[in-house]
């Protein structure tokens, strides 16, 4: 009974509450800034491509299972430094199917001593709807009468739009966003309707120099709210020789996060994260596994030059 309950909720947050996020779980936001910050496309001068999977609450039924694909470089267009942006999010949790294409635009300028970014990011998202409920979706858990729940598969096709300010300084970096800014909606059936309610990202990070110039110090922050429901991630990586990282997490209220990952020398990036859940759903699960990786290809640079931090790319 208590697992049906879990389940219940958490399709009720995840699906047709209005008022709950809806945007897919990262914890290592701070390597990919795009697919919730148009504003943050060609900051680096240089075209990043990344890959990111996300199995999150392991072993609990239905759980959400997050694969982003994103690109993004610099470009001259309005001004010296612009930046184009691709992304496409396939994100599935329980019933739900979801699969965003998106395109984002950034015009970039010098302000004070860094740049900044400002984007916005055009696209569609196809949402899938099914009653076709497996066993491992937690299809024997639910109660297929309830009248807010559809009888049928269905799809709707949404237009979904996003803005967003990037701001970057050699030692730090502040970002504001939004997503779903024109709350996109598709009805079902007689009474069914979804729609999506828009999302509101601050998130900021800092290089902390040691004595030891080999060690870098880089504590971040996440704060996501739909104007009803907050969450806040607080984070601090260790970097060694601008090439190795490890650091530790907390999402207030939900999961303490442990991190691993190291770039080589050619550009490639591979990051890992573990999330280990402290809300009353740990219970149920084994924890939230991440992975990404990037490669970032040099635009009219030695691949040998040093750089402050490649967390920025």
């Amino acid at each position: 009974m208590k697992i049906r309950g879990f389940l219940w909720i958490l399709l009720n947050i995840c699906t047709f509450a209005a008022s709950a996020q809806q945007d897919p779980q990262i914890s290592q936001y701070m390597f990919n800034h795009l697919m919730i910050n148009p504003g943050v496309a060609g900051n680096s001068g240089e075209i990043n491509l990344a890959l990111l999977n996300r199995q999150q609450w392991v072993g609990f039924p239905g759980a959400p299972v997050t694969t982003v694909f994103q690109s993004e470089g610099s470009v001259k267009l309005l001004g010296n430094a612009d930046g184009l942006g691709f992304t496409v999010v396939k994100d599935a949790i329980g019933y739900e199917k979801n699969v965003s294409f998106g395109i984002c635009y950034a015009y970039r300028f010098p302000l004070a001593q860094g740049m900044l970014g400002c984007g916005i990011s055009a696209g569609l998202m196809n949402k899938n709807l099914s009653p076709g409920w497996s066993d491992s979706q937690g299809g024997d858990l639910i109660d297929g009468s309830d009248p807010s729940l559809p009888k049928q598969e269905v799809n709707g096709v949404l237009a979904d739009f996003g803005a967003g300010l990037f701001y970057k300084h050699k030692k730090y970096y502040l970002a504001l966003s939004s997503t779903h800014i024109n709350q996109p909606s598709f009805a079902f059936e007689e009474k069914g309707q979804y729609s999506l309610r828009r999302h509101f990202y601050c998130t900021g990070g800092y290089n902390l120099e040691m004595n030891d110039d080999r060690f870098l110090v880089q504590p971040s922050f996440l704060i996501k709210t739909t104007g009803t429901t907050s969450q806040v991630d607080l984070d601090l990586l260790l970097r060694y020789n601008k090439r190795f990282w490890g650091g530790i997490g907390y999402r207030i209220k939900d999961a303490a996060v442990v991190f691993l990952g190291f770039e080589m020398l050619n550009g490639l990036k591979i990051g890992y994260s573990y999330d280990m859940g402290t809300s009353v759903l740990s219970s149920y699960n084994s924890g939230s596994h991440e992975l990404f990786i990037s490669y970032a290809v040099l635009i009219n640079k030695n691949r040998g030059q040093k750089t402050k931090s490649v967390r920025f790319l």
